[in-house]
């Protein structure tokens, strides 16, 4: 056994374990999602990271821009839900397994981007149980096919931790063309209005790419975010690697899937572009 692969932990659950029931599902999703060119190149994209049946038809959005698209690789950024540690864990071996198949990590990206800041080390817990990366995977796998990839824990979510960690990708990425992944559900567990109130204060900071605002309403208690940290980065990131115009492609909360609007998650995809 080839213990450098990680394992899914959530698929039969999170996702479909099945994998020709989860191509499926994946592709209905994009099905729902009407073609609309950007007329620009995605450098970065926000999805949600909840079971697909809540939230997959909103990251369907953001993954439908990349269908197709060729990226030297994927950086995807995801909190930590389950371990507590200070500053961002990289998986820097193997890759990740998913029932699509075993998504290679880019071994030398993620070494140049640990070797760019004491923040970044490899810190297993951080990955064992984690699900906010390995939900973006499948839809990844559909939409690029083949390709290499490098997954970032954020133990620490702080302003500091984020302008660190998006200098630390722009420098390790050099010429190369990446695409940046922030995985984010909205706020937690409000009614149907407040959450929509509160969700559009964290949109609004997205589709302006103002990552310093965003983390400034999130202390502030104006907004909610399962993600800060990886949304304010990847916008961060995206800026350094050129990108000039954002986009919000939907936005939605589990009271629109399961009628329940007394108690909701909210969920949005937008993409940075160039």
């Amino acid at each position: 056994m080839n213990t450098d692969i990680r394992k899914s932990v959530i698929a039969g659950s999170w996702y479909p374990g099945n994998p020709e029931i989860l191509k499926a599902d994946i592709e209905r999703f994009f099905h729902n999602v009407a073609d609309q060119d950007l007329h620009g190149q995605v450098i970065g994209l926000i999805a949600p990271h909840a079971g697909y049946v809540y939230s997959g038809q909103v990251a369907a959005y953001a993954y439908k821009k990349i269908r197709g698209g060729r990226f030297d690789a994927v950086i995807v950024i995801g909190p930590s839900h389950r371990t507590y540690f200070q500053g961002v864990s990289v998986y820097n071996k193997g890759g990740y397994e998913t029932p699509l198949g075993i998504v290679p990590v880019d071994v030398s990206l993620a070494n140049r981007i640990m070797a760019q800041s004491g923040i970044v080390a490899y810190i297993p817990a951080a990955h064992m149980q984690e699900h906010s990366i390995e939900i973006q995977l499948p839809f990844l796998q559909v939409a690029l096919g083949e390709f290499r990839f490098v997954p970032l824990v954020m133990g620490d979510q702080s302003r500091q931790a984020c302008e660190i960690l998006a200098e630390s990708i722009r420098a390790a990425a050099g010429n190369q063309k990446i695409l940046v992944v922030g995985s984010s559900d909205l706020s937690h567990f409000h009614s149907y209005d407040k959450a929509t109130t509160l969700d559009h204060v964290a949109i609004s900071h997205m589709v302006k790419m103002d990552g310093q605002g965003l983390l400034r309403d999130l202390e502030n208690d104006a907004c909610e975010t399962c993600g800060g940290g990886p949304v304010a980065a990847t916008m961060m990131v995206s800026q350094k690697l050129g990108a000039k115009s954002a986009a919000l492609l939907k936005y939605a909360n589990s009271g629109d899937v399961t009628g329940d609007k007394k108690s909701v998650v909210g969920y949005a995809s937008a993409v940075f572009y160039k």
